[in-house]
């Protein structure tokens, strides 16, 4: 097989693994901590969890191994959206595994969750491993979104276990494939199968994270990633001193992705989805607080900028949360086939006006008519509109541009306003993770298979002081349930892990917010490169600007 010479080096990469997990299998020894709850809902969650709740947090440390020998056969499953560092939590698990009993066995069930209910698996041997380490994407066995939740899923996957004899399931997944995890780590134990269940924290957006959990792995080479690109951007528009780049980037249910990006580049404008809510934000104030920005770099002759988009933005904005929720139960049941059947714009037009408060209709005259138009398009399994779909770095590109002409009318602005327009999004989820990402991925894995060893289920792989050398990480575990509180999820009370959101009180985003206001008026672009993966551990092995504030 060809392979790169960046490939080719990164296989040879060996991860750096925390201080106790060095030492070999037979030196480590547990420490169990405090009983556990739930961050909300206590009295519900236990209910539901009643084999897995109130489990203690615990650690591992230098000692003797007390663990009972036996041999181990573990599933693994990608759940979700790729995340860079996949292929490390696999190779750290299959390490740990082998370095314990070389009898011990892997097996990678292939597309995510359906792989187990279907039986499709591989078993993983030294060469097939080999070709991956170090890798980005989730080809060694592919990922899917099937949700593993009900009765009859269970019962064959119990099946699946039993036929090949797994005495345990790894889950590699975000916050509802973790909450996945915890339901079958329930069912496992309810029913006495004798198979442990252990899930590790995957995400680019950034959003599983708590005070356990420091951060999710992806985030780190996704967001360098983007900011190398937007770094690119940034350098281009102060050399062609022409165009404003409107740049979305993902996170739909948070923020993460955006301000971290920002903190590494210094844009002239990011918006901020949590305080966009905090604030109930008018799409008329963000225009304008865009508008300005671009009118005071005018009239110092920048005719020029960079305005990042969280990929969400639009639902945290509350007129238009209310006018989706509106459109929703406008287009309800066979209304949607009739508004589709209707043959031009305007007659669709004077439906919508028809069927929408003179609030909502207010909000829909606001936008540009090609994202009138996007809001009218295929709708989700659940018949909503599919807001992920809205190209809201357009959208703002053009209410700006709109403004500008009032303003320009006025007498009041006299720049040029030329705009482009980018979507960074695929372009991070599979990149060669760094090397913080290969480290931390690896320490995962191997420590989910000591997590195993020592008896844990319903239990998060958990490698905490992650802002420090690999050397001072400390890995241990914690029951998924401290995690879970009750939500509403299509009309049902449902247990989910909480997703974690930008803190505007936190570190992070007051050094954004202190420093946001020179930014917007002066070129202070930072140019981050591309990731490096060879040389002095200052550049190479760097943490996240957003994990080294909240670290100091």
């Amino acid at each position: 097989m060809d392979v790169s010479p960046l490939q080719k080096a990164r296989y040879e990469y060996n991860p750096k693994l925390p201080g106790m997990l060095r030492n070999g299998i037979a030196d480590i020894c547990v420490s169990e901590g405090e009983a556990t709850q739930s961050v909300a809902d206590q009295d519900k969650i236990k209910a539901l969890f009643p084999n897995t709740y109130g489990k203690k947090e615990i650690t591992f440390a230098k000692g003797t191994n007390t663990s009972a020998a036996k041999k181990q056969v573990v599933g693994v499953i990608l759940s979700g959206g790729q995340a860079p560092g996949g292929h490390n939590v696999i190779s750290g698990l299959y390490d740990a595994l082998k370095a314990t009993d070389k009898s011990n066995v892997l097996l990678g069930f292939k597309g995510g969750p359906s792989g187990l209910i279907d039986d499709d698996y591989i078993e993983f041997t030294d060469s097939f491993i080999n070709e991956y380490r170090n890798t980005g994407g989730f080809d060694i066995i592919g990922s899917g979104r099937t949700k593993l939740e009900t009765e009859e899923q269970f019962k064959i996957v119990t099946e699946v276990a039993k036929k090949h004899g797994l005495t345990a399931i790894v889950i590699i997944g975000g916050d509802d494939s973790n909450t996945n995890a915890a339901v079958l780590a329930e069912y496992m134990a309810a029913h006495n199968t004798g198979v442990q269940v252990i899930g590790c924290p995957k995400t680019i957006d950034g959003d599983l994270k708590n005070e356990d959990i420091e951060a999710s792995f992806g985030f780190d080479t996704a967001t360098k990633t983007y900011s190398g690109l937007i770094g690119n951007i940034e350098r281009d528009a102060n050399s062609a001193k022409k165009y404003w780049h409107f740049i979305k980037v993902m996170g739909r249910s948070a923020s993460h992705v955006a301000l971290e990006c920002a903190l590494e580049t210094q844009p002239n404008i990011c918006l901020i989805g949590e305080e966009v809510a905090a604030k109930k934000m008018s799409l008329a104030q963000i225009t304008n607080y865009i508008a300005d920005s671009v009118e005071k770099r005018a009239a110092n002759g920048d005719h020029f900028g960079v305005a990042i988009i969280p990929e969400g933005i639009v639902e945290f904005v509350p007129e238009f949360s209310a006018l989706i929720a509106e459109i929703n139960e406008l287009l309800a049941g066979k209304k949607t086939e009739e508004f589709n059947a209707l043959p031009s714009w305007d007659e669709k037009y004077a439906f919508i006006k028809k069927g929408l408060s003179a609030d909502a209709m207010a909000v829909f005259d606001i936008l540009p008519q090609g994202i009138q138009q996007q809001l009218f398009l295929e709708r989700d399994p659940h018949g909503n509109v599919q807001v992920s779909l809205i190209e809201s770095e357009k959208l703002f590109a053009e209410m700006v541009g709109t403004e500008l002409e009032k303003r320009k009318a006025a007498g009041t602005f006299k720049g040029k306003f030329g705009t482009q327009h980018h979507f960074f999004g695929y372009e991070g989820r599979c990149a060669f993770p760094s090397n913080f990402d290969a480290d931390y991925c690896y320490s995962l894995g191997y420590n989910a298979f000591m997590l195993i060893q020592y008896g844990y289920t319903g239990y998060l792989s958990k490698v905490s002081n992650i802002s420090k050398p690999a050397e001072q990480w400390v890995a241990g575990g914690m029951p998924i349930t401290k995690m879970m509180n009750i939500e509403r999820r299509n009309g049902e009370d449902k247990p989910v892990i909480r997703k974690a959101l930008v803190e505007l009180d936190g570190k992070p985003f007051k050094y954004f917010e202190a420093h946001r206001e020179q930014w917007a008026v002066e070129t202070c672009f930072t140019y981050p490169g591309a990731i490096q993966y060879f040389g002095p551990s200052e550049v190479c092995d760097l943490t996240t600007r957003t994990l080294a504030l909240e670290k100091g």
